[in-house]
């Protein structure tokens, strides 16, 4: 039954209607953060993204479908993302166990492109089908493809709101445009959370950002502004503030694989400015399952610290007065 922090977060969606509503419930009401108005996913995409033996090797039991969704499941997520294939996989076999997320564009790294493209996968109707509460969706803010990518969402975001699903975005700068440092640069990587929320995203992935300012004129404005980007925790909650103030759920994801003091760090510093959780694969799925698990947990644990996010309370109140 949702607590109060959930019914606020509800009432940031008022133009949907009741099924995506539930659904959004069901993500932010499953696992042991349930109520808390913080996730924790499991995405499981980077097979098709990376290849077979970049993304499993190292921990050869999660070639199989079913390993992830055994681990989304024990670890006590909030949800388990994924593309279609892995989903058939194992839908039938973990009915209701866990919420799924549908991914219905992906991409491949078969070939050197400055400016990729993601091809459209699957469908809402696949969604549908496998019992789905929301589909994923790429965009590559900074690429030359990037308004062909805006026009599909807003397609496929209609579609799934029409039939009751919620939509996340993975916001990833990147193509010719860009530096490798612009990737994740703090004026860039805002940026490409805003867009999200403008193309009607309920949940929106980005990476974490650094200090790095990729454009001259953002940069005049940081400086003008006295804008606070020095820490990590600063970075999320200018990040979180670039999605209406905070009225849409915005979630980082892992990256490559880190040590465990690495990424709680990383965590505490999520916790801290105001975002609301993790998606993280490699991180997980690329460890022993014992190992995955003790991780899950330490990052569970941090999101449910009750002395939550006292830097973005703090700005948060500044902001107003």
């Amino acid at each position: 039954m949702s607590n109060n922090r959930v019914r606020e977060i509800l009432t940031w969606y008022g133009s949907d209607n009741p099924g995506t509503l539930t659904n959004l419930s069901r993500l932010l009401n499953h696992g042991k953060l349930a109520g808390t108005g913080k996730l924790v996913i499991l995405p499981v995409d980077q097979g098709f993204e990376h290849g077979p033996a970049r993304s499993f090797a190292s921990n050869p039991s999660a070639y199989d479908p079913h390993y992830h969704f055994e681990l989304a499941i024990e670890a006590g997520c909030n949800a388990y993302a994924a593309p279609l294939g892995f989903l058939e996989a194992g839908a039938r076999d973990f009915a209701g166990e866990i919420p799924l997320i549908l991914k219905v564009n992906d991409h491949d790294l078969l070939q050197n492109e400055q400016d990729p493209n993601q091809a459209l996968t699957s469908s809402v109707a696949d969604a549908l089908r496998l019992g789905c509460v929301g589909i994923g969706f790429t965009i590559y803010p900074g690429s030359m493809h990037r308004l062909e990518m805006y026009q599909q969402i807003r397609a496929y975001a209609e579609e799934a709101k029409r039939n009751g699903l919620v939509v996340i975005i993975w916001s990833y700068p990147r193509g010719s445009s860009l530096s490798k440092q612009g990737e994740t640069a703090i004026d860039v990587t805002s940026y490409a959370a805003h867009i999200a929320a403008q193309l009607g995203a309920h949940i929106i992935k980005v990476k974490l950002p650094s200090a790095h300012i990729e454009q001259e004129a953002a940069r005049t404005v940081y400086q003008q502004e006295q804008i606070p980007i020095s820490t990590l925790t600063e970075r999320v909650h200018h990040v979180v503030q670039s999605t209406f103030n905070g009225r849409r759920v915005v979630i980082f994801s892992g990256g490559p694989a880190e040590s465990d003091e690495t990424i709680l760090d990383e965590i505490r510093s999520i916790q801290e400015g105001g975002g609301f959780g993790s998606i993280m694969g490699r991180n997980s799925f690329q460890r022993r399952k014992p190992d995955a698990l003790k991780l899950l947990n330490a990052v569970i644990d941090i999101y449910n610290s009750k002395s939550e996010s006292s830097f973005y309370r703090a700005t948060a109140l500044s902001s107003v007065n």
